[in-house]
């Protein structure tokens, strides 16, 4: 595979040509300054107000999908993946319904929609590194082979993730392998150990994130979050994703039972 050069955009209103031809040869987009600044406070302290509110309802999960819990670096609880978090709160359910996010359909088109009642809806992923975090990165993995475990044939899917920290590639952080996202079944199962192989990879490439940056990338493709080079305060990095999906609508409420997946994934999330 030839090596890509990290490669980013801007958004403005629509898709273009150009991003749309990058995304169906790579898998993956990368939107500088997609939110401001102000915009990304407001969101951490909508998360902080929703994680103190987990903590003190004493929640394990949200619609039979298990929280991750670990602790800051002083020690005090943290919640370190919450899941569905637009339940929470109207100001991140607004976010998510935004004609902007709502475009990025086109991507793989058809019923295409944004999931925020199916798979695990929004997610917000705290990464801090640090003796006390249980949290700190992601090993090699595709999403899409999710559905599998459901009962389902594999659908196509793409993940939004917006970025709250500035992450520098050299530091850590979202790692991907282009053009993965092309390959047959076979090697979207079993063309790394899912989860558990975090061994970096000659054709990866690593993307320079920004706080305020939006990136996509399709349920297919391999990528990776690397541990931060740094301890303390300078690793924490914190991004939500949200799926848009397609196929038969499939959501989630309080009496969804837990996948079994998901009760595995603390044996293989460092």
């Amino acid at each position: 595979m030839k090596r890509l050069d990290t490669q980013t955009f801007t958004f403005n209103e629509k898709l273009t040509e150009e991003q749309i031809s990058f995304f169906n040869q790579n898998g993956f987009l990368h939107f500088k300054n997609f939110i401001a600044k102000d915009t990304v406070q407001l969101f951490l302290n909508e998360f902080k107000r929703i994680e103190e509110q987990i903590l003190a309802d004493g929640e394990q999960k949200i619609n039979g999908v298990p929280l991750k819990f670990g602790k800051d670096l002083d020690g005090s609880p943290l919640v370190q993946r919450i899941c569905f978090a637009s339940k929470f709160s109207p100001i991140l359910r607004e976010y998510i319904q935004d004609p902007r996010i709502q475009s990025l359909t086109a991507l793989i088109g058809g019923d295409a929609r944004v999931g925020e009642d199916e798979k695990d809806g929004l997610v917000f992923n705290h990464y801090v590194r640090d003796k006390h975090s249980k949290f700190t990165s992601m090993g090699w993995h595709t999403d899409s082979p999710r559905d599998l475990f459901l009962g389902q044939k594999i659908h196509k899917m793409l993940n939004i993730g917006t970025h709250l920290d500035d992450c520098l590639s050299r530091n850590g952080g979202l790692k991907v392998l282009p053009g993965t996202h092309t390959q047959g079944v076979f090697q979207t199962l079993f063309r790394k150990k899912q989860f558990i192989d975090h061994q970096p990879d000659v054709n990866e490439v690593g993307l320079d994130i920004e706080a305020g940056d939006l990136t996509i990338h399709d349920g297919d493709l391999w990528h990776r979050v690397e541990a931060s080079v740094f301890e303390g305060e300078q690793s924490r990095r914190r991004v939500m994703y949200v799926p848009i999906v397609t196929g038969k609508y499939v959501p989630k409420n309080e009496h969804s039972k837990t996948p079994f997946y998901q009760r595995l994934a603390k044996y293989v999330v460092k």
